[in-house]
């Protein structure tokens, strides 16, 4: 067990109400194995030899209260690798199952995640701190609950790429080399290669999934599901409710209300930004309404609605970008299903996602508003304004990011001399000159005209427009390739690409002239290279 010792890390106010106020197992071995009647077993990471930090975000340790004097410190790095305790943390890891690619997989739990505790900030804010890929947990299964640099760098930066766009999603404090080395078969294909061992140290106010409740709800254990349910309300979502309200069955639909709309809103913000989640299991899916667990991630680069990054899921395409909206919706239909014993009434529950639905189109309405630089939605024009600019994009290979970005630069009131000088701002979308062909470009001036003649019935000033757009459109996001470029890298010692880019996705609206490099759409030797097109759940 690693041993509590004195360090500037001392200074964080652990609470851990999780495992004071939920049931535990009472099994201390660590060993795989079914877990009964418990919210969480206790596991202490497993030591590393040789920790390295190869980067931290500053924006989350100040969530914290952390200085960059703190973060660089060898307490830090010893802590976050897993070597060390700080002062009041108690780490376990947590019971939930799940439904996977729509299928019932029973106990799941955290495999390869060990929550050190929460800690609650000087504002009163609560984080539970986990380390990912700190070794075995009793919910490994067959896995050696370890996780690899490149998968490491990957959920490292998309956390906080994340939420620099605005959306709802886990933080990220550290990420840390081990020293130790992982095999792994990257493609599934019986090539395993020897990998470099990795942890991340992600934040959230809470990590409890719908598969949290799934679980006990299974197994019938009615006293553990209200037991979680009532804590979680009342913890999780203080600010929603009432402490003085009574919870009870009518309550509990209230809740399940709010869990739909939050997923409304985060399933919007994917869309927005073109993000595709690659693996929405249930086990996946935070009751908070944030972005949780990346792995098989990807940004939308050619719009094809029909695109998923996880080979998984490469036959199916359960998780496509276009499928999401979806998906919650079905996810959220078997967390109803769990909560139906405590509700007894299917009516609420029913009216719960129909909410969703509801919240999800007018979200959905809105964002689309926004990033086209409209005043508001009119759903006389613009139903087929976004569904004549959705075919258009799917026509030829376009970019997502650089087409709506360059779209603010289309001139509301200008009289352009023929449809070439019209399209001319939007060129460096395309991905193959050739598809540009003379009847495309004509759809495409013609939908321009269609366009500006709304924002003429605006009336905005094209100032205003501009900025309206460029606050939704962002222009750096996370491409694969780049984060690609940044493992290579990594791999060999060098951690500045993964630091450079860190920096860059901080400010993803800003125009930044000296990076415009990490806005350019994705090169050609990007578009089969492994970690760069599709990528795999292996971690």
């Amino acid at each position: 067990m690693p041993a509590k010792t004195t360090h500037p890390l001392d200074k964080l106010t652990f609470d851990n109400r999780f495992v004071r106020e939920l049931p535990g197992d009472p099994e201390t071995d660590n060993y795989r194995r079914q877990v009964y009647a418990a919210c969480y077993s206790y596991v202490t990471p497993t030591p590393v030899s040789q920790p390295r930090l190869v980067a931290y975000s500053r924006a989350a340790a100040a969530s914290l209260g952390l200085s960059d004097a703190d973060c660089l410190s060898e307490d830090f790095v010893q802590i976050f690798a897993g070597n060390r305790l700080a002062e009041g943390m108690m780490p376990y890891a947590t019971c939930y199952g799940g439904h996977q690619f729509g299928y019932w997989a029973g106990q799941l739990g955290d495999g390869r995640a060990i929550n050190l505790g929460e800690v609650v900030n000087g504002q009163g804010q609560r984080w539970a701190l986990q380390l990912k890929g700190a070794g075995l947990t009793p919910y490994s299964r067959s896995a050696d609950g370890l996780a690899v640099l490149r998968s490491s760098v990957r959920e490292f930066l998309c956390s906080e790429a994340m939420f620099h766009l605005g959306v709802p999603t886990t933080r990220a404090l550290s990420l840390v080399l081990t020293g130790e080395s992982v095999i792994r078969d990257m493609f599934y294909n019986g090539n395993p290669q020897v990998e470099q061992g990795a942890i991340v140290c992600r934040m959230a106010p809470s990590f409890t999934r719908f598969g949290s409740f799934q679980l006990p709800a299974s197994r019938d254990d009615l006293g553990l599901l209200k037991a979680l349910l009532d804590y979680t309300i009342r913890t999780d979502f203080a600010d929603w409710l009432d402490p003085s309200v009574e919870l009870s069955p009518s309550v509990y639909a209230q809740w399940f209300a709010e869990v739909c709309r939050r997923t409304a809103t985060l399933i919007v913000h994917w869309q927005r930004v073109g993000f595709v989640h690659g693996v929405m299991n249930t086990d996946n899916m935070s009751i908070l309404g944030l972005t949780i667990d990346y792995g098989p991630y990807g940004w939308l680069e050619n719009y094809d609605p029909d695109w998923t990054p996880n080979t998984t899921d490469a036959r199916e395409r359960r998780y496509r970008f276009g499928n999401q909206p979806q998906i919650a919706f079905w996810n959220l239909s078997q967390l109803a299903n769990a909560l139906y014993p405590l509700i007894k009434q299917a009516e609420p529950l029913k009216q719960a996602l129909d909410g969703y639905s509801q919240a999800f189109t007018v979200g959905w309405q809105t964002m689309m508003a926004d990033k086209l630089g409209f005043a508001a939605y009119q759903a006389d024009t613009d139903d087929d304004l976004f569904a004549d600019l959705s075919s258009l994009l799917q026509s030829v290979e376009t970019d997502m990011t650089i087409f709506y970005r360059k779209l603010a630069l289309i001139e509301t009131y200008r009289q352009y001399p023929d449809d070439n000088t019209l399209t001319a701002p939007l060129q460096d979308a395309f991905y193959v000159p050739e598809q540009l062909t003379a009847e495309y470009q004509k759809r495409l001036g013609d939908w321009l005209q269609r366009y500006r003649r709304r924002l003429q019935a605006d009336g905005l000033p094209e100032q205003q427009r501009r900025q309206k757009m460029n606050a939704v459109n962002p222009k750096y996001v996370l491409r694969n390739y780049l984060a690609q470029l940044a493992i290579d890298k990594a791999e060999q010692g060098d951690f500045s690409g993964v630091n450079e880019l860190l920096q860059v996705l901080r400010h993803p609206y800003d125009e930044q002239p000296d990076k415009a490099a990490f806005a350019a759409k994705r090169p050609d030797w990007a578009r089969s290279r492994a970690g760069c097109s599709m990528l795999s759940c292996s971690s």
